[in-house]
């Protein structure tokens, strides 16, 4: 029986994926299994059992990956659960910044009680009128699950699109509308586009990569979008090229003192992945790869981890061990099994920077005390018996 724990809430759709062998706990100190969505972790003890956390979503920056790592403890997000909700989030935000919409909304909210409030109205509409998106330049930075719908979206609204991203996977490649121009340098979107979205993930490299020195390579009246992590952008820099008239209008999801309020600011409780389709998609996913993981030892869309499937076990025993990335730790492997007489029938052994994941099936049972060698080996952070 595997216990999990939610430290926030999580759609019933995923949760009804857990079998028979699982129960939800209200004690956290019980679970081999974390969901979590929003909640800060790094302040936790976590406990010695917890064998997997899975995020409904895609950012970890809630969560202490390193930690994690050293105590064999294997992270989960769920890439592209939500990319659609913040793609229509993105496309609603261009509109809401090309034309007026909103400052239309509260002239009419205002004007209520005008009985002439239809003929103010035509004389009130030039005010908001605004632009259209067709025709205009597009640039999108980041080429993940979110980039890749928004592009193809814009594409079909008319738009001309430049992509940016130096780590284009194939399977992007292979989604992303030919229509797309991709740039090998992020200076062609800056001079080049009239809207500029982000969607990278936040690292020490992106932190506030909308700077001032990029901002003064953009078009006079640029339109900046991000509904990424609001620490990209250089938000005082960019209030400034705003006041300036340098940046039309800001498009952010991030509510935060700097920009809540502001003059050109258009500012979004943090909706782009609230909606109930995408809450269910995360759900079900993170349930998904907790499941195959605990059940099976696979590793699918770790962070902290290589990603590795060996199917199901139809052996006697399934070990997986987490070690460090360095020479000679397989050889010690086999060496233990061997010493014991145990024989080997399937292997696989990844690495991922500084930390290695490798499962062996086996055609007899672990016992406790191959698995006390295997643990006594330096390197080894934790070994477990997954059958």
């Amino acid at each position: 029986m595997f216990h999990y724990y939610c430290l926030n809430p999580i759609a019933q759709i995923g949760l009804d994926g857990f079998g028979d062998n699982y129960a939800k706990t209200e004690d956290i100190n019980e679970a081999q299994g974390i969901l979590v969505r929003s909640a800060a972790m790094h302040d936790m003890d976590l406990p010695d059992n917890l064998l997997a956390v899975a995020r409904a979503g895609a950012g970890v920056n809630n969560i202490p990956l390193d930690k994690c790592a050293e105590k064999g403890i294997v992270v989960f997000n769920t890439p592209g659960a939500n990319a659609n909700g913040v793609k229509e989030l993105v496309l609603a935000a261009m509109l809401l910044a090309s034309r007026d919409i909103v400052g239309g909304i509260d002239w009419v909210k205002s004007a209520k009680d005008d009985e002439n409030i239809t003929k103010a109205a035509e004389k009130e509409k030039k005010k908001f009128a605004g632009t259209e998106i067709a025709g205009k330049k597009l640039g999108i930075i980041g080429l993940g699950a979110i980039g890749v719908k928004v592009a193809n979206a814009a594409i079909h609204l008319g738009m001309e699109v430049y992509g940016y991203d130096p780590y284009l996977s194939v399977n992007a490649a292979w989604n992303l509308n030919r229509s797309v121009k991709h740039v090998l340098n992020v200076d062609e979107i800056y001079a080049e586009c009239d809207f500029i979205t982000i969607h990278v993930p936040l690292l020490d490299s992106t932190k506030g990569m909308i700077n001032k020195e990029a901002i003064d390579k953009m078009k006079d009246g640029v339109i900046i979008l991000n509904y990424a992590r609001d620490i990209l952008v250089d938000e005082p820099a960019l209030l400034d090229a705003l006041k300036a008239g340098k940046v039309r209008k800001y498009m952010t999801d991030f509510a935060n003192p700097t920009v809540a309020g502001q003059e050109g600011c258009i500012v979004t409780p943090h909706l782009g992945a609230s909606t109930e389709e995408s809450e269910d998609n995360c759900a079900v996913m993170a349930v998904q790869e907790m499941v195959d993981y605990l059940e099976n030892g696979n590793i699918k869309n770790s962070v902290n981890y290589p990603a590795l499937d060996m199917g199901v076990c139809a052996q006697a025993s399934r070990v997986a061990i987490f070690h460090k990335n360095i020479a000679n730790m397989i050889t010690k492997f086999t060496a233990t099994f061997g010493d014991e007489g145990v024989n080997i029938t399937d292997m696989m052994n990844k690495s991922r920077g500084e930390v290695a994941y490798t499962m062996m099936d086996l055609e007899s049972p672990v016992s406790q005390e191959m698995v006390d060698r295997l643990s006594a080996i330096d390197g080894v952070f934790r070994v477990r018996i997954v059958k």
